[in-house]
């Protein structure tokens, strides 16, 4: 169930804290969510501060998607909890590779067990399923 104005609220931190997904529509939004398997946000009271998500068939594998944190409330360990948040979910808690990928949050990602994957940006974690 979605916070009231939480759509908008989701798209405003897009465009604001991330390149691509700065023009992402509500609409779009709606279905991307509606398409995802698990979501995790960050609030401090009715300001959305952080989000993630993840698609997965729930054994094989799984993609964490569009993990983004307000700048102004990076450094405090809450894009830490977006990522664990989503890894502790029913449905990737046993899945054997999870994927994302990352353009300049290699470093971030390996803290929390991703290995980096040849030249590419592509991320994968191990785990025993």
């Amino acid at each position: 169930m979605l916070r009231p104005g939480a759509l908008a609220k989701l798209r405003r931190l897009f465009q604001h804290h991330s390149f691509w997904a700065a023009n992402r529509s509500c609409a779009e939004l709606r279905q991307m969510l509606r398409g995802s398997d698990v979501a995790v946000t960050a609030w401090h009271g009715s300001q959305l501060v952080g989000f993630g998500r993840a698609t997965s068939d729930g054994i094989f594998r799984a993609v964490l998607w569009d993990v983004v944190v307000d700048g102004a409330y990076q450094g405090r360990g809450l894009g830490r909890q977006i990522v664990e948040g989503l890894l502790e979910r029913p449905c990737l808690r046993r899945v054997e590779r999870i994927y994302l990928m990352t353009t300049n949050s290699s470093g971030f990602y390996q803290q929390l067990g991703f290995d980096q994957i040849e030249s590419q940006l592509l991320m994968m974690k191990q785990t025993s399923g």
